[in-house]
């Protein structure tokens, strides 16, 4: 049976929500000031499947590729809401289990072929199990994010959304120039100042839009903050910029530097925000 060996094993907190039939958690929640205008959400934090799964059939060095989950982003997310004493929310599992940032009629929410790798543990997955990976897993982590949400927009000053993602230096053998993505779909009020300030630096080649447009239909800032009319942003981040502890103190330095007078500079439309639902893009 693989074991998954953290890079940085003093980098990681006490897990939350563990199911008493699991052996992995659905998420973690590290806390922070609800006021402080900003809500860190990681998706792709962790590689780690529950032991009933045996992996999913898949060979202990798959868990370790970027289809397992986003190579360094547990650490940045975690020292970001440190050092800027925001709240976080991280999810517990590994994205070939179930990902958290699709909805849940996207096609790709289990998947069976991930970069040239077949999963085994879901070639034939039925209802019943999409159901039981939906309910202990997806469920409770998207329920934490939204009530880590609601707790920010109730202390008086509704959140900036950041979702914090990685991304592989090379895909389909073309190398990928950025050192950081900063993805939005029509809501640019905390892109704009985000990607002005990165662009800051000179030694950085900053990608708007890149590697990826922005936005998926139903993923986790669609569900959290088009929903609710909060300014979000996605970061990519390349991975061999993060994969060790040296690099993420790097971009967390970085990144808690220019946060909070980008947060400063968003203007939030306060119509519609509270708990019955908010208003769209």
């Amino acid at each position: 049976m693989f074991e998954h060996v953290d890079r940085d094993p003093a980098a990681r907190g006490p897990r939350e929500a563990k199911d008493t039939a699991s052996s992995v958690p659905s998420h973690e929640v590290i806390a922070g000031d609800p006021g402080a205008g900003l809500v860190l959400v990681c998706d792709h934090a962790r590689n780690d499947i529950p032991d009933e799964y045996d992996n999913l059939g898949l060979p202990p060095g798959e868990l370790e590729r970027h289809i397992a989950f986003d190579i360094g982003v547990e650490g940045v997310t975690r020292g970001l809401a440190h050092r800027l004493g925001v709240p976080a929310v991280l999810a517990g599992f590994s994205r070939l289990l179930i990902d958290p940032n699709r909805g849940l009629d996207d096609p790709t929410l289990i998947m069976r072929l991930s970069d040239g790798a077949v999963v085994p543990g879901n070639a034939a997955i039925d209802e019943g199990e999409r159901h039981r990976r939906v309910e202990r897993y997806f469920r409770p982590y998207d329920e934490a994010v939204g009530q880590m949400i609601a707790r920010s927009v109730a202390s008086g000053r509704a959140p900036a959304i950041l979702s914090v993602h990685s991304f592989t230096p090379v895909w389909k053998g073309v190398p990928r120039p950025w050192d950081i993505g900063v993805l939005w779909v029509e809501d640019n009020r905390f892109a704009a100042p985000l990607l002005a300030a990165l662009a800051q630096d000179p030694q950085l080649v900053v990608g708007d839009n890149e590697p990826y447009s922005g936005g998926l239909a139903g993923d986790t800032m669609d569900r959290h903050a088009t929903a609710k009319g909060l300014p979000d942003a996605l970061i990519e981040i390349r991975q061999d910029l993060i994969a060790d502890q040296a690099g993420i103190d790097e971009w967390v330095d970085r990144l808690a530097g220019l946060l909070p007078p980008v947060l400063a500079a968003i203007k939030v439309d306060r119509r519609g925000f509270g708990l019955n639902g908010g208003h769209g893009r």
